[in-house]
């Protein structure tokens, strides 16, 4: 199996294993509900901490085992999958575990074989067993965390989008509908501050700042890379999307929890991955990267299309604040072309694929499904509960089983690739430098969606 910097991926099965059930306090102290103690007077504090040298031998704050040892933050469905995925790196073992429902936490911690239960995110990162702390929490979240944790001296992974517009520079007491009709361009400024800040704040720490694009990371991802490279290949053009069906949570179409729809929610992995492979393209070929140029896009809510009843329906529907569909065309400054979607609306279980068109080659990318393996029943009933790939409704007819779905996300990968590079001390090729620019790309075409025009994002 190809791996990520260090040659080859590095994985145990079984991993090591804690006692079963061992769930440990870090400190035995009564906190306010939430990530942090509230102070006397109920405010949320972070914690005041001048930030530490940077770098460091590995092994040495390693606590002399060699191992990354991580802190999830977090004990929702990202959580458990990057407990999975840290589980089987050698290199790497999940430290720690804290939530803001304390209970969530200890049912990760028992499952995954986690040592710690931190009552909250001050003391994860106030203690010596944590190197790096990977952030699996709203998008209102990552700021203010990925700020306290490098001030703690820590790393941090934060997932996409590095940053996103939810209210954050409004009254507390502003409306769903106040947070949601707020210009464009100002969420496009407001989002884009904020990631800045959390770059910033990484780079002074001396700590990395790991953006978690697991797109990049994903098998078939790397493969393409590499044949690019052997090519000297110049992408012409790039199409990517993904979609499936809809979540059915209530809060995924609040723009205050979510800072927008399918936009920033599902076509952030293929924008993401564009912009990375046009980086890469342009450093190998000209020493600098290729960027981004501006950004035209379209937004939806295809639920409601006239004449399609809700009976006739078997999507998600009535998405209110955010859209359900977004396209995005964007135009490179060495004149190429890419176009990401992402969309609510399609049937048929996840869809996350990658077309590119250079001018001596053409790749095409299945991350989700893919042939690996195919399965056919006569009804739903066959394999009854068994799992067969994300979002798909029904298990009857053709289907496609993917064997590892955290290998073939990339899931699997990132976690060892990032495990190298915090041990090495390398720059991780997924960096919060990458996820700036991804939430550039995509407020800015949400800033287009409404004005009806191209956006300059260079």
């Amino acid at each position: 199996m190809t791996g990520i910097n260090s040659g080859k991926v590095q994985v145990r099965r079984p991993a090591i294993q804690a006692p079963a059930g061992r769930v440990v306090d870090e400190v035995a102290r009564v906190s306010a509900p939430g990530f942090w103690p509230a102070t006397a007077g109920g405010e949320v504090r972070t914690p005041d901490r001048a930030p530490l040298p940077g770098g460091y031998a590995p092994g040495e704050s390693m606590g002399g085992s060699g191992q990354l040892r991580v802190g999830i933050v977090g004990a929702g469905f990202l959580a458990e999958t990057r407990a999975r995925c840290w589980k089987q790196v050698v290199s790497a073992r999940v430290a720690g575990v804290v939530s803001r429902r304390r209970e969530r936490a200890e049912d990760v911690a028992v499952r995954f074989d986690v040592p710690t239960v931190f009552n909250d995110l001050d003391a994860m990162l106030a203690s010596s067993s944590v190197d790096v702390v990977d952030l699996c929490v709203p998008n209102s979240l990552h700021r203010a965390m990925t700020e306290a944790a490098a001030a703690a001296g820590k790393h941090v992974i934060c997932t996409k989008p590095l940053t996103a517009y939810t209210g954050q520079d409004l009254p507390e007491d502003a409306s769903d509908a106040e947070v949601a009709g707020r210009d464009r361009s100002e969420m496009l400024r407001v989002a884009e501050a904020d990631a800045r800040a959390m770059v910033e704040a990484a780079n002074r720490a001396g700590v990395q700042l790991l953006y978690g694009e697991n797109w990049i990371y994903a098998p078939a991802f790397r493969r393409a890379l590499g044949l690019l490279e052997q090519a000297n290949a110049v992408l012409l053009e790039m199409r990517g999307g993904e979609c499936h069906s809809g979540s059915h949570s209530l809060y995924s179409r609040v723009w205050r929890h979510t800072g927008g729809g399918a936009l920033i929610r599902l076509a952030a992995h293929p924008v993401g991955a564009m912009l990375h492979l046009k980086r890469v393209e342009g450093l190998r070929r000209q020493g600098k990267p290729v960027r981004p140029a501006w950004v035209s896009a379209e937004t939806a809510d295809l639920s409601a299309v006239d004449g399609v009843s809700k009976g006739e329906l078997r999507i998600a529907r009535e998405w209110g604040e955010v859209e359900n569909w977004g396209t995005a065309v964007i135009g490179f400054d060495d004149g190429s072309r890419a176009v990401a979607w992402g969309g609510d609306h399609v049937l048929g279980g996840m869809e996350s694929s990658l077309d590119l068109f250079a001018g001596n080659c053409r790749l095409r990318l299945s991350l989700s499904p893919n042939d690996m393996l195919r399965a056919y029943a006569p009804d739903g009933g066959v394999f009854d509960d068994a799992y067969i790939m994300e979002k798909i409704d029904s298990g009857a007819g053709w289907t496609t089983p993917i064997p590892d779905e955290d290998w073939t996300s990339g899931q699997l990968g990132m976690c060892q690739a990032f495990a190298a590079n915090l041990l090495d001390g390398v720059a991780a090729e997924s960096d919060g430098e990458l996820g700036l620019e991804v939430v550039r790309v995509l407020y800015s075409a949400y800033v287009s969606a409404v004005e009806g025009r191209r956006v300059e994002c260079s």
